[in-house]
C-alpha cells in the first residue's frame, strides 16, 4: 500500500472558490436570460466549463492529486465534448 500525504486546503480558499462559482452561476443565468443566440450557448458552455474545472480541481481535490486522475477527467471530458458536438452537428443539419 502506497502511503500519501493529504493537502489541507485553508477555508479561505474554499470560500473564495464558493464566491466564484456564485459569481459565474449569475453570470451564466443573466447570458440565459438576455437572448444571445448562439454565442450566448458558448458564452454559458464556456462559464460552465470554467465552473466544473474549479470543482473538479478543489473540491475533488484532482489538484493535489496523482496527475493519472487529472489525465483520465480530461479524457473523459474530451470524449463528452466530441460527442456533444456530433449530437449538435446532427441537430443543425
Amino acid at each position: 500500500m502506497e502511503n500519501t500525504e493529504h493537502k489541507i486546503v485553508s477555508f479561505k480558499t474554499y470560500l473564495l472558490i464558493l464566491l466564484a462559482l456564485i459569481a459565474l452561476t449569475i453570470i451564466s443565468v443573466l447570458v440565459t436570460k438576455l437572448d444571445f443566440g448562439i454565442p450566448g450557448i458558448a458564452v454559458a458552455l464556456g462559464v460552465a466549463g470554467i465552473k466544473s474545472i474549479l470543482v473538479f480541481s478543489y473540491f475533488m481535490h484532482l489538484l493535489y492529486d496523482k496527475r493519472m486522475y487529472a489525465f483520465m477527467v480530461v479524457g473523459v471530458l474530451i470524449v463528452m465534448t466530441a460527442v456533444l458536438i456530433i449530437t449538435f452537428l446532427d441537430y443543425s443539419f
